[in-house]
C-alpha cells in the first residue's frame, strides 16, 4: 500500500483550458494526454468552438469563467487568450485559488505581469509562463551545456526567428515572435535574461501600422552581447541561434530534426601582450580549428514535458522551471524594446526584476 503522501501525488490534477482559439486546442491535448491531469472543463465565450476543441473527451464545455473557477475539482487554469484578457483572466484565477499557466507573452504591460506575478506569490500559488521552447530536448540540452561550462564564457548570442507571415492586427512583430528567443535566453544564460539595456530598430515597409521587420540589441553583463532578427516578410523559414562562447560556438538549427544542435570547437582567442613600460598593450590573435560534434537528443513534445513540469511545481510547492518571474523578465525587455523604437533605436535601461518568493502554501 502506497504511503499517504505518495497516494496523494498519484491523483490527478484538475485543470481547466480557458481559451479555445489557435493555442488552447494543443493545451486540451497535452493535458488530456497527460497522466498527471484530468481535463475538467474547455472553457471560451464562443460554445461551439469550444465543444469542437472539446471533442470526445469527458471534459465539460463552459462559456462561463465564473462559473468554471467555482468549481472544486479545477485546481489549475490554463490561459490562451489574447495578451490583452491575461492580467484579468490569470487575477481572477488566483484569487479563486487557482494556480495559473499563461500563454506567452505574460501580459501586455509589465505593470500587469508584476501584478500577476506578486498575487501569486503572496497567496503561495503557481505562476507559470508557458514558454514551449524551454521545454524542447535541444534547449533543455543547451542548458546543460552551458551550466557545465562546454561553452566556456557566453560571448555573444545571435538569434534570428523568420518566416512569411502571419502578419498580426493587435501586435507587432517584437511581441509576436521575439518572446519564443527572449524565453530561451532567459532559460539558458547564467542568471537569466537581465540584459544592461535594450535596443529595438523595427520598420513597417508594408504599411501594416507596426513594425513587420525588427532587430534587438541586448548588451549583457561581462562584454557580451545578444540580437535577435524578427521578421514577418522573409520568403524562407529560419530558426536558429547561434551561442558563442570562449571555449567553443553552438549552433542550434530548429528546422533541422536531424542535427538541431551542433558544437564547434572552433573560435578566436586573443592573447595581450605588454609592449613597453606604461602598460600598453598589443593583441596576438589566434585561431582555433578543431572538431564539429552534434549531441544526441530524444524524441519528446515539448508541452508534454510542460504540463508535467506544472504538476511537478505545484505538487512540490516550488518554483516552475519558467516562473512568472522569468516570464516578467521577458515582458521587460518587450516593453523596453517598444520604448526604444519610439526614441528611434535608444538604449533603454531595464528595472530589475527581484527574485521571487519561494511558494509556502
Amino acid at each position: 500500500m502506497p504511503a499517504p503522501q505518495e497516494a496523494a501525488t498519484s491523483t490527478p490534477l484538475g485543470v481547466a483550458v480557458v481559451g479555445a482559439g489557435y493555442w488552447g486546442p494543443n493545451l486540451v491535448r497535452n493535458f488530456d494526454a497527460a497522466p498527471d491531469w484530468d481535463l475538467r472543463v474547455v472553457c471560451d465565450l464562443d460554445a461551439d468552438r469550444a465543444r469542437e476543441v472539446a471533442g470526445h473527451r469527458a471534459a465539460d464545455v463552459s462559456t462561463s469563467l465564473s462559473e468554471t473557477l467555482a468549481r472544486d475539482d479545477v485546481d489549475a487554469v490554463a490561459v490562451a487568450t489574447p495578451a490583452a484578457t491575461h492580467h484579468a483572466i490569470a487575477l481572477e484565477a488566483l484569487r479563486a485559488g487557482k494556480h495559473v499557466l499563461v500563454e506567452k507573452p505574460l501580459a501586455d504591460s509589465v505593470p500587469a505581469g508584476r501584478e500577476m506575478v506578486e498575487t501569486a506569490e503572496r497567496l503561495g500559488l503557481v505562476l507559470m509562463a508557458d514558454h514551449t521552447y524551454c521545454y524542447t530536448p535541444a534547449v533543455r540540452k543547451i542548458r546543460e551545456l552551458v551550466e557545465e561550462g562546454a561553452l566556456g564564457q557566453i560571448l555573444y548570442v545571435d538569434s534570428v526567428r523568420i518566416n512569411l507571415g502571419l502578419v498580426q492586427p493587435d501586435v507587432d512583430v517584437f511581441w509576436d515572435l521575439a518572446p519564443h528567443d527572449l524565453s530561451v535566453l532567459d532559460h539558458v544564460l547564467p542568471g537569466g535574461l537581465r540584459p544592461l539595456g535594450v535596443a529595438a530598430q523595427g520598420a513597417d515597409p508594408l504599411g501594416a501600422g507596426s513594425a513587420c521587420v525588427g532587430y534587438l540589441t541586448l548588451p549583457l553583463a561581462g562584454g557580451a552581447v545578444a540580437h535577435v532578427h524578427v521578421n514577418w516578410l522573409s520568403p524562407t523559414k529560419i530558426r536558429r541561434m547561434v551561442i558563442g562562447g570562449s571555449s567553443r560556438t553552438l549552433v542550434w538549427d530548429d528546422l533541422n530534426p536531424q542535427q538541431r544542435i551542433s558544437i564547434y570547437d572552433r573560435g578566436v582567442d586573443l592573447v595581450q601582450q605588454s609592449v613597453d613600460s606604461a602598460d600598453r598593450r598589443s593583441a596576438s590573435i589566434s585561431y582555433r580549428l578543431g572538431d564539429t560534434w552534434s549531441p544526441a537528443l530524444p524524441e519528446q513534445e515539448a508541452l508534454a514535458a510542460m504540463v508535467a513540469e506544472l504538476a511537478g511545481s505545484i505538487r512540490e510547492r516550488r518554483r516552475a522551471r519558467t516562473d512568472g518571474r522569468s516570464g516578467l523578465r521577458v515582458l521587460s525587455v518587450l516593453d523596453a524594446a517598444a520604448t526604444s523604437l519610439r526614441a528611434r533605436g535608444a538604449l533603454v535601461t531595464l528595472e530589475p526584476v527581484e527574485q521571487p518568493l519561494e511558494i509556502v502554501r
